[in-house]
């Protein structure tokens, strides 16, 4: 069975940084999923923050510059750094692994990221 697990968020500082981390254990073939880093903050639709496909690496536009995102495919993880954070960008980070070619998608249960001094 498919797991989505994310960690790594927490309270943070403005100006800080943290690295949130996406493991999808039980997933054959991890490097043709798109992987992606979601976040829904209170009373917000949730929206994309960035994606990686093969060797295609894209984040929204209120991130580029302090996000970025990786993946490690022997290790079926996908990562985001996040530096220089601001209190916008608090809300609950969620990891998502898409198959493109079936056309379905795995998520994991999010991670709490607070920005606030």
């Amino acid at each position: 069975q498919v797991q989505v697990v994310e960690s790594g968020g927490g309270l943070v500082q403005p100006g800080g940084s943290l690295r949130l981390s996406c493991e999808v254990a039980s997933l054959s073939m991890f490097e043709i999923y798109v992987m992606g880093w979601y976040r829904q903050a209170p009373g917000k639709e949730r929206e994309l923050v960035c994606f990686s496909n093969g060797s295609s690496r894209k984040c929204t536009d209120a991130v580029i510059g302090r996000f970025t995102i990786s993946r490690d495919n022997s290790k079926n993880t996908v990562y985001l750094q996040m530096n220089n954070l601001k209190p916008d960008d608090t809300a609950v980070y969620y990891c998502n692994a898409k198959n493109l070619i079936h056309n379905y998608a795995f998520w994991g249960q999010g991670t709490q990221v607070t920005v606030s001094s």
